[in-house]
């Protein structure tokens, strides 16, 4: 059990990448006020949390709706997180990420020039694009759905994955709060350093995936 929260800890926390969507937030967040960065992280982790805990629980049933087995779920979950991956290690997703916050502040810029007292809900970017698809993303949504799977009707095992993922949830709580200095600390060469090792290891694991749904597949 402990080796399955490790596991499962860090896998978390390579998909949902809070290192790499931390420069991201400080720059859709940069001059705002203290409290309302802490009132978009909160947010957006609490929906996020929402939106992986609703896949946790109706995954297995909606397989089953579909007529989808749990191997031909694992391959394509591993195909998903090793395309993941191969963006990771090639800086896709920061290219993405950043695409992403630029729209927004334009289409939002577009509304402040239109609407000069507009409300603040316009300045939200907790459900779009942090929670989806920052951190409730395809790739968490795939590994969150595989594992509780992976260890159906095992109500302890399902327990520790709930744990993990809230567990990274929580940490990327902290590094959203602190992302400013973290990035100023580290510099963006170190980084992207490490999102593309992380991304390696993530590559290694989803083919592992890959490999097992097809094994179980074909006996």
């Amino acid at each position: 059990m402990y080796e399955l929260f490790i596991s499962s800890f860090v896998t978390f926390f390579v998909v949902i990448d809070p290192l790499g969507i931390a420069p991201i937030f400080a720059v859709m967040t940069e001059g705002a006020s203290a409290q309302f960065k802490r009132n978009m992280i909160l947010k957006a982790t609490l929906t996020g949390a929402i939106i992986l805990l609703l896949f946790a629980f109706i995954g297995n049933a909606l397989l089953q709706a579909l007529g989808i087995s749990l191997n031909a779920f694992k391959t394509a979950g591993g195909v998903l997180l090793f395309l993941i991956a191969l963006d990771m290690v090639f800086e896709k997703r920061s290219e993405r990420r950043a695409k992403t916050s630029q729209e927004f502040s334009h289409e939002h810029t577009q509304v402040s020039e239109s609407k000069p007292n507009i409300d603040h809900e316009f300045d939200d970017i907790s459900i779009f694009p942090m929670a989806i698809p920052f951190l409730a993303g395809p790739g968490s949504i795939a590994y969150i759905m595989l594992l509780m799977s992976h260890n159906s009707g095992e109500i302890h095992a399902q327990s520790i994955v709930i744990a993990s993922m809230l567990a990274v949830l929580l940490a990327t709580i902290f590094v959203l709060l602190a992302a400013t200095k973290i990035i100023d600390w580290l510099g963006q060469t170190v980084a992207n350093a490490i999102t593309r090792i992380l991304g390696v290891l993530l590559a290694a694991l989803a083919t592992q995936y890959v490999f097992d749904g097809i094994k179980g597949a074909f006996g």
